[in-house]
This record gives C-alpha cells, structure tokens and sequence, in this order.
C-alpha cells in the first residue's frame, strides 16, 4: 500500500471543500452542531454500554454485537462526515487500474481553513484522542483480569478508533493538496484512456468456417 497524493475519484460523491458552508460565522457558537452530537454520540454509546452492559443483560452476544455496531457506525460518521466538516480533514483509500492500493489525505488550504470553528475543532480533538487512549485503558483491564472474551471486542474498539485517529492526523502533519486540480487532471486522464480503447479495439469478425445460420 502506497500513502501518496493521488486524485479523486470520479464517482466521489463527497462534497469538495471549497463548497462547504462559505460564511463565516461566529467561533464561539457551533456551526454544525448536530453534526458535532454524532461525532460524540456512537463512540461515548460504546464505551457506556461496554462498562455498563452487566447491568441490563446477562447475554455476552448481545452485548457484542451492541458495541460493535456502535463502534462501526462511529467509523463511518467520523471517518466521512465530522472530520470533513468539523476541522476541514479528509482520507479514504482506493485501488487503481493497476491494483494497486492508494491512501488519500486532504486538508483544506490557507484562508479555507479560518471557517473552522475553534470549539468544534476542539471537541473534534478531544474525542478523537481520548476514546481510543480510554479502549487502550480497558484493555489493560481486561487483560490483567483475564477476561479474554472481552479483548477481541476491545481490540476492535482500538482498531477502528485508532485508524481514524491516525487518518486525521496524517491529514493534519501530511502535505496538502490540491482537490480541485487533482480532480481535474484525473478526468482529463480518464477521458484520454477512453479514448485511446475505443480507438484500438478492433470490430468483431465473423469466423468464415462456420457456414451460416439455415432457416
């Protein structure tokens, strides 16, 4: 796997950057705050129903597969709608032509960067550090009290949080790009190989051994 700066993909239906809420509001009430409830909302659901589950069922599965829905529905808001619009962070990966895999890692650049709201930015943070340092806590727990049921479901938990938390940190450290240009020069390459097939494939012959069709 290659970590590059790579163009979008055609059918990349996210919302670019540049297209995003164009005012500029005032930084201390939350621009997106229902945005801002869900980005909290799936990750601290976890963590309480994993602490507190003993009290409302004694079944190990349903208690499993509860936190790791939670969990998976945290990923996919995170990883494709707080972070976009919260602190104007973005990565995915995606396989070429050539089967190769890309990882893709987008920050919105100079003055786009002042619509980031400072105390969404900073719930963004908080959570995102704080939630997989908390898993890596129950870990240990669960590790010194031999509850070895519990660790698959806690290294899970440590999995998906940390990859988003690596993801955005990388979009933060690693260099910028373009999205705009990137997307340009992208379709401009896939229209060229379009192109290129249609003009060097060859129209189907008819094999002249084998005699007609009789009616």
């Amino acid at each position: 796997m290659a970590s590059a700066s790579v163009p979008l993909l055609m059918d990349d239906d996210t919302i670019a950057f540049v297209e995003e809420d164009e005012t500029n509001q005032n930084s201390n009430k939350l621009k997106h705050p229902y945005v801002t409830a869900f980005h909290l909302a799936f990750r601290v659901a976890a963590v309480i129903v994993y602490m507190f589950c003993g009290l409302f069922s004694n079944s190990f599965i349903a208690s499993f597969v509860t936190i790791v829905l939670l969990l998976s529905m945290d990923f996919w808001t995170v990883k494709n709608i707080t972070g976009r619009l919260m602190v104007g962070l973005r990565w995915w990966n995606y396989v070429d032509d050539n089967g190769k895999s890309h990882w893709v890692f987008e920050s919105r650049k100079g003055n786009q960067q002042n619509r980031i709201n400072s105390q969404e930015a900073c719930i963004f943070w908080t959570a995102l550090i704080l939630c997989p340092m908390l898993w890596s806590i129950f870990f240990i727990i669960a590790l010194f009290g031999l509850k070895i049921k519990w660790l698959l479901l806690v290294c899970i938990a440590i999995v998906l949080n940390g990859a988003n938390l690596y993801g955005y940190i990388k979009c933060k450290m690693g260099k910028e790009q373009n999205v705009s240009a990137a997307t340009g020069d992208f379709l401009r390459r896939q229209v060229i190989q379009k192109v290129a097939s249609m003009m060097t494939r060859s129209p189907p012959t008819n094999n002249p051994s084998q005699p007609a069709n009789m009616i």
